[in-house]
């Protein structure tokens, strides 16, 4: 499937800001499962620094804009072509160990409610597959959490979304990740896109109007796997990844340093289209 994206992040200061950089990861991901056509990432006015792949096998640059900045957008276009690999991150170039993987965060940290929901879910597959116990968990994440936009804020835990009952694709990633690291199997936090179509079952955070995020699981024999729970599936041919990391913060797409005093206001605004053929 051939999927246009545009996708603009921007920046508004209520005082002018000295200088402004970023540290951007949106190019997507190189694998077996996706091919970029054509693609521009770009900051009007900035200037481009480094750019390196780093050793997840994301692909990151540097951006710095001189001052006065008042406003600032961060601009991605571009055509990516997917294969539908049933959540297969296969011939991903990578240097992290797996093992890497099992260590988890305030984001990811579980307590006795997920232990147990982990281990409820886990019982009928016990002796089974590190893939059964994968899917094990990500039905019983599914079935506990209700996508609900809006109801969970960026710094909300797994912990916290699964006590309120609700939550949106960055609680159901860290949920998964939770109880699978608790059960002695590495999990990554991964941001890409999501394209909807006209399906009224896709789950979309911030009612499409932002970027998509999900789970990948080490299996042994496969290598990593994706999960999306929001959407009680695996990642197809409607998913582009991004980049990955330990939760949503340091697998953010963006990240920046101002220079000066006052609040900022964010704006996010993403579309994805299929191309006609």
């Amino acid at each position: 499937m051939k999927l246009n994206v545009t996708h603009v992040t921007a920046y508004h200061y209520d005082t002018p800001q000295k200088a402004v950089l970023q540290s951007l990861r949106l190019v997507p991901s190189d694998f077996a499962g996706q091919k970029v056509i054509d693609w521009r990432v770009g900051i009007e006015g900035g200037l481009s620094g480094s750019r390196f792949r780093d050793g997840a096998g994301d692909v990151t640059e540097t951006w710095r804009l001189r001052g006065p900045v008042e406003t600032m957008e961060v601009k991605v276009s571009g055509t990516v072509d997917t294969t539908d690999l049933a959540g297969v991150l296969r011939g991903h170039r990578e240097k992290v160990p797996p093992m890497a993987y099992l260590r988890s965060t305030r984001m990811t940290r579980t307590d006795m409610a997920l232990a147990e929901l982990a281990e409820t879910a886990l019982e009928p597959v016990e002796g089974g597959s590190t893939l059964d116990k994968a899917h094990a968990l990500a039905d019983a994440i599914a079935g506990a959490v209700v996508f609900t936009s809006g109801s969970t804020t960026s710094a909300t835990t797994a912990t916290e979304a699964l006590a309120e009952g609700k939550g949106v694709c960055q609680d159901f990633a860290h949920l998964m990740i939770a109880a699978a690291i608790g059960n002695g199997i590495p999990a990554r936090y991964v941001t890409g896109y999501l394209f909807a179509g006209d399906d009224a079952d896709v789950n979309l955070a911030a009612a499409a109007a932002a970027s998509h995020a999900w789970a990948e699981l080490f299996i042994d024999g496969l290598g990593w796997v994706g999960f999306d729970t929001a959407n009680a599936c695996c990642p197809d041919d409607r998913y582009i990844r991004l980049c990955s990391g330990f939760d949503a913060f340091d697998a953010a797409p963006i990240r920046g340093l101002a220079s000066g005093t006052g609040d900022e206001r964010l704006t996010v605004a993403v579309a994805v289209s299929q191309e006609q053929q």
